[in-house]
């Protein structure tokens, strides 16, 4: 008779932990420096611009005989020696096939604009134009790795985020040893500035009653109990909240199933001030409650309505 306590029911299945890898890339200016420092804060050994050629000695050299490999997260942009976007895919498929790796592609985006101007503060000249305007590189280099955006498991647009806020969304996704299931992150917006592109459900409050037109409350956000007390005194209200819930609840569970890592829910108002932010804190409660883990980010609001400021990106984008 075989023994019953070597049955599978019987002693916990060991399964084959899988090293967590990140190829960091995407335009020049979108942050990809900032991204590195920030995963290297989440315990990742982070390595900028190493031919690709040498990423196998990298691998061995950062892995422990006997123990669980860190964390590997690697930049590469139009600068590294070899780079070729096809390459790169041809590359990353090969990863994505190894049983012993979770290999992912992080693509960093942003706005033309928003790149001329953190080149101009940061007085350096564009690596593919360095002898021409700016908006010259920007436009190459969009040409030869805007491919890549097809490949990534994570897109990630920085035009509006402050670096504290993108380190949080890298956070939520790229996190070593948290809870099951998908990490949330709930952030509010403005209509005025865009959707964000990172979201996978966007909710818009602006039919609810607006704080903006009464005096006393224009001054504050919609963490402050006067706005949150104002915006639910609207019949519709507490309805839309219960809805709300209804719909995302049984969402969840699906998302997990999926294997999803990672869900961006955004909550938009027309100034990103009061409706959005008093709905969004709503929600990231009520998903705390259910034993989510949770982000909150107010993307063009930071607390008691200060403008973010785009400036401290500075040199290391």
């Amino acid at each position: 008779m075989p023994d019953s306590s070597s049955s599978p029911a019987s002693i916990p299945q060991r399964t084959h932990a899988r090293r967590p890898f990140v190829l960091v890339t995407g335009l020049s200016g979108a942050g990809r420096g900032t991204a590195l420092h920030a995963l290297e804060d989440l315990g990742y050994v982070a390595v900028d611009n190493v031919p690709l050629p040498l990423l196998g000695d990298l691998m061995r050299s950062t892995a422990s005989p006997g123990e669980l490999a860190a964390p590997l997260a690697f930049g590469v942009d139009t600068r590294t020696f070899g780079f070729s976007a096809p390459a790169l895919v041809r590359h990353l498929q090969q990863l994505r096939q190894r049983d012993d790796l979770d290999a992912r592609l992080l693509y960093l985006d942003c706005d033309t604009e928003t790149l001329q101007r953190r080149y101009t503060e940061s007085r350096r000249p564009h690596p593919l134009a360095p002898d021409r305007p700016v908006v010259d590189g920007i436009v190459e280099e969009r040409k030869q790795i805007g491919g890549l955006r097809d490949s990534a498991d994570v897109v990630v647009d920085t035009s509006a985020l402050s670096p504290h806020q993108f380190k949080q969304i890298l956070a939520g996704h790229f996190a070593v040893g948290g809870q099951r299931g998908a990490r949330i992150a709930v952030m509010s917006f403005s209509y005025r500035r865009g959707l964000p592109r990172e979201a996978d459900l966007v909710f818009d409050v602006r039919f609810l009653k607006n704080p903006h037109y009464v005096a006393e409350l224009k001054p504050f956000t919609g963490q402050d109990k006067p706005v949150v007390d104002y915006i639910a005194t609207d019949p519709d209200y507490e309805p839309f909240i219960a809805r709300l819930e209804g719909l995302i609840g049984p969402l969840l569970p699906r998302f997990d199933a999926e294997g999803k890592s990672y869900l961006t829910i955004a909550v938009g108002c027309t100034g990103g001030r009061h409706r959005s932010i008093a709905v969004a804190e709503r929600l990231a409660e009520w998903l705390r409650g259910a034993g989510r883990s949770v982000t909150l980010v107010h993307r063009d609001t930071e607390v008691r309505g200060e403008p973010v400021s785009q400036s401290v990106w500075g040199r290391g984008v």
